[in-house]
């Protein structure tokens, strides 16, 4: 099911320059980009992940996490293999960090997933587990079809994407989570090989294209929680992307090859969520502590509990059909309605 990628060009001796990601692979013939997602033959740039499948599963939309777009939805969320970054601590390294020969992978075409989706109640199509950017044709394909059959679309991203890219997904994009890997462009440049304001300037874009946009932030034990870079990154969502725009901070566990550090202190992410709070951002989460009041979403004029959750579990709603505080009357920034399809999902 491979096809010839798109964003590429011919240059002299065969070789090809592909412009999906700010890396813009030079490739010569018989090489692969350095995602392991785009391969040149003879001069032709091939998008050799297309169709090819690593992970099919119906998750709440709270796991992506996207916590404010149709929320206890279910979503088809989908995988491929590759990445176009190198982080250590990747909890899904098994395929984001393999190529086509060594992952374990079946093919599915964008029909087959749409179907997949309708046949389960999905209200989305989440394209996530690895990098969904680096399989753009596939991403593409497929949004459209599930866009003609009412089911919107999801990114779960780094978000190391070219202005070029974001131009095709435009339309048929409607909710994205970005992976912020840190607020520090040395951290990028030793650990993910690649370049904060790449990340910065496509979260922009994304912003201009109208997506509904929400946040996230791994926080790992000694290299990106000081204080002063959280409130840096708080500072410029609040500035570029709106205070109202989510904020998930999660917790590490050990993984891949940095199974040897510690989990992140719970006390950590609480004092995270106070320095994102202070500097303005209306809605910051905790992730991977199940049963934390930062999982919860509070109103931010008077601090009604709007709803509780547990893990990707909606516990209590206490909205009103038209997203406001009962108490209060604030307006909360949530799009789509409630559908409970994981109520007492854990």
């Amino acid at each position: 099911m491979e096809v010839e990628a798109l964003l590429y060009e011919k240059l002299n001796r065969g070789i090809t320059r592909c412009n999906v990601c700010p890396r813009r692979c030079y490739i010569k013939p018989g090489s692969f980009g350095f995602c392991k997602a785009r391969e040149n033959r003879n001069g032709t740039l091939y998008a050799i992940s297309y169709g090819r499948l690593t992970a099919a599963n119906v998750d709440p939309i709270e796991k992506k996490p996207l916590y404010h777009f149709w929320p206890g939805s279910a979503s088809y969320s989908i995988s491929s293999f590759g990445c176009s970054f190198t982080c250590p601590w990747c909890q899904n390294w098994s395929i984001s960090q393999l190529g086509l020969k060594e992952s374990y992978h079946w093919e599915a075409s964008p029909e087959e997933v749409v179907e997949a989706a309708r046949r389960y109640g999905c209200r989305t199509i989440a394209y996530t587990y690895n990098e969904p950017l680096i399989w753009l044709e596939y991403v593409l394909d497929t949004a459209k079809l599930a866009l003609k059959k009412g089911i919107q679309n999801v990114l779960v991203t780094n978000g190391y994407t070219t202005p070029e890219a974001l131009e095709l997904l435009g339309p048929l994009i409607q909710a994205a989570n970005i992976d912020i890997k840190a607020f520090n462009p040395k951290f990028y440049t030793k650990y993910c090989r690649g370049r904060l304001e790449d990340v910065l300037e496509a979260l922009k874009i994304m912003a201009e294209k109208g997506w509904h946009l929400e946040t996230t932030l791994l926080i790992i034990p000694g290299l990106n929680d000081e204080p002063g870079e959280i409130r840096g990154l708080a500072a410029w969502i609040r500035e570029n992307l709106g205070a109202e725009t989510p904020f998930h901070i999660s917790q590490f566990y050990p993984a891949y090859k940095m199974n040897r550090l510690k989990p992140t202190p719970v006390e950590s992410l609480v004092e995270a969520r106070r320095v994102a709070r202070q500097e303005g951002l209306k809605y910051v989460y905790l992730g991977n502590v199940p049963g934390h009041e930062g999982e919860n979403t509070y109103c931010p004029s008077c601090g009604f509990l709007l709803i509780k959750r547990w893990g990707f579990t909606i516990l209590e709603w206490n909205l009103t059909p038209e997203m406001c505080c009962p108490k209060c009357g604030e307006k909360i920034p949530i799009k789509g309605e409630y559908e409970p399809s994981f109520r007492g999902f854990v």
